[in-house]
């Protein structure tokens, strides 16, 4: 192993069978990466485990090359972000942010008033010491448990499920702020989510998990483009699977005759898989045509709005195939 953060063959058992690992995870200084999967997957576990909050059953946890497996979560410097945040809605922003930094000498003080100001600036939340916890908005709430964990300066933050707790239209502004804040921090942070959205828009890289197993880890591309397994194909991004005939009429019968291909990789033609149009879903630039096959199944066309009517009879070819 030779990253930052590192785990080998981590692992956490359970009775009745149930396990989450063994898990090899190698993470670069200052990388993001997201454990994505889904409920019951093992990533909160995993961060659990990372974190010190579970007593792993087997394997290794090192950070800078110290061993950390049995060093209790005080002593591990990581910073933590819940996913309700676990603001004190009695403290203030300044006081909330400060409270990781308790039980310091009292010539400490200025030094944690200095953290406290540092911590709020960089997540663009400068002069909030005296606001009300109740005064913010949801993404500065965020914002708030994110420079309280940064606030005592850790070596890795830990992030469980950050914007859960956010409507749509903020998530995504909001999680695209949360990179920036953590790549101008430059610090290596692991965060747990089950949205490939945000997976995609925050992680470096992807390891994604499922009933306690590591399917693959890489970038958000690698992933979307070659999925080791028919999980991850099918997890990660909208996919078609294709078995016997309509995989050979779409041109291959690799692999274990199972044939993925992306909506986008489809489109409509004069000659290739048959079908008729059952639904069309109209997304502005384009639509999700619903195609139901001669041999009953039914696989999804991404298009041009106008490409297709429904209860047209068309035939569909592939310009890109993962055969698995």
């Amino acid at each position: 192993m030779t990253g930052f953060l590192e785990t080998q063959a981590i692992e956490k058992r359970w009775g009745h069978g149930v396990t989450v690992g063994p898990i090899t995870l190698d993470i670069a200084s200052g990388e993001i990466l997201a454990l994505l999967g889904p409920s019951g997957s093992g990533k909160t576990t995993m961060l659990r485990l990372l974190a010190g909050f579970e007593t792993a059953d087997g394997g290794r946890i090192a950070v800078a090359g110290e061993d950390v497996t049995t060093v209790p979560p005080a002593r591990r410097r990581f910073g933590m972000v819940f996913q309700h945040y676990a603001l004190f809605p009695h403290l203030d922003v300044g006081e909330n942010v400060g409270f990781g930094l308790q039980g310091r000498g009292k010539g400490d003080e200025g030094r944690a008033k200095q953290q406290i100001s540092e911590a709020l600036a960089l997540v663009d939340l400068a002069g909030f010491e005296r606001r009300k916890v109740h005064e913010l908005s949801g993404g500065q709430q965020q914002r708030v448990a994110l420079a309280r964990a940064l606030a005592p300066e850790p070596r890795v933050l830990l992030l469980d499920e950050p914007l859960s707790n956010l409507d749509p239209a903020l998530r995504e502004r909001t999680r695209r702020e949360l990179r920036d804040v953590i790549k101008r921090v430059g610090i290596t942070s692991v965060f747990v989510t089950h949205e490939q959205d945000e997976a995609f828009d925050l992680g470096d890289r992807i390891a994604v998990l499922n009933n306690g197993r590591l399917e693959q880890t890489g970038a958000p591309d690698d992933l979307y483009e070659h999925p080791a397994n028919l999980f991850v194909a099918t997890f990660v991004g909208r996919a078609n699977v294709f078995r016997g005939a309509a995989a050979r009429a779409l041109g291959s019968a690799a692999g274990n005759g199972v044939l993925v291909v992306r909506p986008e990789r489809l489109r409509f033609a004069d000659a290739g898989l048959p079908g008729i149009v059952r639904e069309r879903r109209y997304t502005g630039v384009a639509a999700f045509f619903l195609v139901e096959g001669d041999d009953h199944q039914r696989f999804e066309v991404l298009a041009e709005p106008d490409a297709a009517q429904v209860g047209q009879r068309v035939y569909v070819e592939a310009t890109r195939v993962i055969a698995l």
